[in-house]
């Protein structure tokens, strides 16, 4: 009876893993946008595939995935760019970080309002990006590839908080090995007048 009991057991656990559905696979529309809704005000920001297919393919998922809520700007510098991307928990961070996504061919130019992801040599983009302040034209001149657009709220970035300048060295107030390492611990306290992202959600 045992025995039979078991069996049972054992063949309604394989009918329900059966009848489990795998996860749908997310298909990452073509053109989408997000909203941001931030410390000093919403901005709408919208993406094209046809820009930059595995940079937006990632921004789709990093914003599913909730990662850039609480997020600083930790790194705005007026007539330049503001820069966002690390999560609010450093381990959440530390995974991310290493998730690597190969380098796109640049088809847009960085001109002022466009979105464009950080990178340290070649296909190292991962989850940090920024806003372009104004046109680039050195930035085209490094690769870095535009995905996306500022559609609404450019005055919004414009007024992100940019008293603590440049990282360290060339600054004197942030330090670039902290942010990584330790994220908003490290941020919250120290940089109090950071703006910050309080959710980023899509909302097409």
């Amino acid at each position: 009876m045992r025995r039979l009991f078991l069996a049972s057991a054992a063949l309604f656990v394989l009918e329900l893993a059966a009848c489990r559905k795998p996860a749908p696979k997310v298909v990452v529309p073509e053109i989408f946008r997000v909203k941001f809704e931030t410390s000093q005000g919403d901005i709408i920001v919208e993406a094209r595939r046809e820009w930059a297919p595995h940079g937006v393919d990632r921004f789709h998922e990093l914003v599913r995935a909730r990662f850039f809520d609480e997020g600083r700007f930790y790194r705005v510098l007026p007539g330049f760019i503001a820069q966002f991307g690390v999560h609010r928990d450093f381990d959440v961070h530390a995974k991310w970080r290493t998730l690597f996504i190969v380098d796109d061919p640049p088809k847009e130019k960085n001109l002022r309002g466009t979105l464009a992801f950080a990178k340290s040599g070649p296909n190292t983009r991962a989850t940090e990006m920024f806003i372009n302040l104004a046109d680039n034209a050195v930035l085209d001149e490094q690769y870095f590839v535009p995905f996306a657009k500022i559609v609404e709220g450019m005055d919004v970035a414009d007024k992100l908080y940019s008293g603590y300048g440049e990282m360290r060295p060339e600054g004197k107030y942030i330090d670039a090995g902290r942010v990584e390492g330790e994220t908003n611990e490290y941020l919250v306290p120290r940089f109090p007048k950071l703006d910050y992202i309080k959710q980023a959600r899509l909302i097409q």
